[in-house]
């Protein structure tokens, strides 16, 4: 029997084309059902803009989306055969075309020769390859692992730097030339920073974590910054074989009720006034001495907060601004030897915080730089190199 290319229903009793008619005499076959009619689409629900023509209309021409930026998930494409019932649908090719975002000048120096670069183009094909499921509901695609913005310098055991919401991996440029003389490091542009892919709305920690660990080989020194330090935790939670050791500079643990409200209004002001909850977070980290000292730097971390995709900052805030809270009773899984440090004078990042995580995590130590605040990797970048060095164990002598 043939198949209805378009419709799939047959006319009830109507002969094959090319069989032969009834014998004579025979009784004539019933009339032939009218086609059934065909169903309305459900309301809201989103048309194809590849619908094939109606076969009622053989002159028909196939509708085809000027204007559409995103195809609609699951939507043959005109000419290709119509996926198996069951099948997944194909993804969206058109994921993401946002361009690389204009970063401060000033705050990522330009690496010396041999540097080298992985700056990865915002393709929409190689975008496409790490997808999620399209969630129920769900009208856009959030890839569950994306290609890192990184850049490696130096030669020795291997070292990542993981930095904060609304940053990039410029902030690290102070304390790379002692890390590079120890290590191969790696700085990272994490999901939604820097020259790295988007992050959309919903993104998890896992998601970024995972981000990360695509990048490690193996067991590998993990230093993480504030939203960094929490992706250095996740990692040695759940991929403990690529963590060598851990530093956490500058973290959030634990957050009492009155903690937690403020920095869930620091969020609020950011999705209602982004450049004023810039320019707010630029006055938290800065003292007024080192501000004057180094205006041009307080306006390149400012530059570079305001140049960060707004939904990229309000996903990645609200991963900084709750996911501790899931994390903590997991804590005490970490193996890996760990630091915990924090500025005496930091008011987000608590020295009872870094207590409180060096009391969680088995044998985690706790040290408190005095007269400092939040941005240790800028504002005391020898004594945290330092510090990290120290942690990380002296460099194998060659035999």
């Amino acid at each position: 029997m043939s198949s209805a290319a378009t419709t799939g229903t047959e006319t009830a009793g109507a002969p094959e084309p090319g069989t032969a008619g009834p014998e004579p005499g025979a009784a004539p076959a019933p009339v032939a059902a009218a086609p059934e009619p065909v169903a309305a689409p459900e309301p809201n629900a989103a048309a194809s803009p590849h619908a094939p023509p109606s076969p009622a209309d053989p002159t028909a021409e196939p509708a085809i989306s000027s204007t559409a930026t995103t195809a609609t998930a699951g939507a043959p494409e005109p000419g290709t055969a119509a996926p198996e019932p069951g099948a997944a649908a194909a993804p969206d090719a058109s994921y993401d075309l946002r361009p690389d975002p204009v970063l401060a000048p000033g705050l990522r120096a330009g690496g010396p020769p041999g540097a080298v670069s992985h700056e990865p183009p915002l393709s929409p094909v190689r975008q496409a390859t790490a997808r999620g499921p399209l969630a129920e509901g769900a009208t856009t695609w959030r890839p569950r692992q994306v290609s890192l913005a990184h850049e490696v310098r130096g030669e020795g055991p291997d070292l990542v730097l993981l930095h904060g919401v609304g940053l990039d991996r410029g902030m690290w440029e102070r304390c790379l030339p002692a890390l590079a003389a120890r290590h191969r490091v790696v700085l990272v542009d994490l999901r939604g920073h820097g020259a790295s892919p988007a992050a959309a709305a919903g993104v998890t920690l896992g998601e970024l974590a995972g981000d990360v660990a695509a990048l490690l080989a193996g067991p590998t020194h993990v230093v993480g910054f504030s939203l960094g330090a929490l992706v250095a935790q996740q990692l040695a939670v759940t991929r403990s074989e690529l963590v060598a050791s851990l530093t956490l500079v500058s973290a959030v643990a634990e957050r009492s009720a009155e903690e937690r409200s403020a920095v869930a209004g620091r969020r609020r002001r950011a999705a209602e006034d982004f450049g004023a909850s810039a320019r707010a977070a630029v006055e938290r980290w800065f003292p007024p001495e080192w501000r004057d000292r180094e205006p041009s730097l307080a306006e390149a971390v400012l530059g570079t907060l305001l140049a960060t995709d707004r939904t990229s900052y309000l996903a990645c805030y609200d991963v900084f601004a709750t996911a501790d809270a899931a994390l903590w009773p997991q804590l005490p899984r970490i193996s890996a030897p760990t630091l915990a440090i924090t500025g005496a004078d930091d008011p987000g990042s608590t020295p009872e915080m870094t207590r409180r995580l060096a009391g969680q995590i088995p044998g985690a130590r706790a040290t408190v730089l005095p007269g400092a605040r939040h941005l240790l990797p800028l504002e005391r970048p020898g004594e945290l190199a330092s510090v990290i060095l120290q942690h990380t164990g002296p460099q194998e002598s060659p035999e």
